[in-house]
């Protein structure tokens, strides 16, 4: 019980008509100051992919700026998304008979967890990556 918890957290605001890869490159540059983003190159690649897709989930379906917040709390890398919409997101399968509508679908796959929050002004979606040493069912 004498143990601490430490994070550290970065928050960056992306208007409707900023592009994904603006926040892409904002989270890779945080991510390589993680002392374990060097040895998980896999998990640094799944959170630059989700960043891409819950920011274009903001804009697109949403119609609205992205809030993006990341925070490391020692176990787990926790990437938010906030957006104005109320409808909260699920994963669908991939279909020829629409194009898109992969996206949520991509991050159930991608992350160690997820879930979204209806907030007053809209929805918060949060997915969670856990390095390697911390992941589930590793020492």
């Amino acid at each position: 019980m004498g143990e601490s918890l430490r994070a550290v957290g970065w928050a960056r605001s992306l208007p409707l008509h900023s592009e994904v890869k603006a926040a892409r490159e904002w989270a890779r540059d945080h991510l390589e100051t993680l002392p374990w983003a060097d040895d998980a190159a896999d998990v640094v690649d799944d959170v630059l992919l989700t960043v891409s897709e819950l920011v274009t989930n903001a804009h697109v379906h949403a119609g609205s700026g992205a809030q993006l917040v990341m925070t490391w709390d020692e176990r787990c890398l926790h990437v938010a998304v906030h957006d104005s919409s109320s409808t909260l997101p699920t994963p669908r399968p991939p279909s020829s008979e629409r194009p898109g509508g992969r996206g949520m679908f991509l991050v159930d796959a991608l992350a160690d967890d997820w879930e979204a929050h209806p907030c007053n002004d809209g929805k918060m979606v949060i997915a969670c990556f856990r390095p390697p040493r911390t992941r589930r069912g590793s020492g």
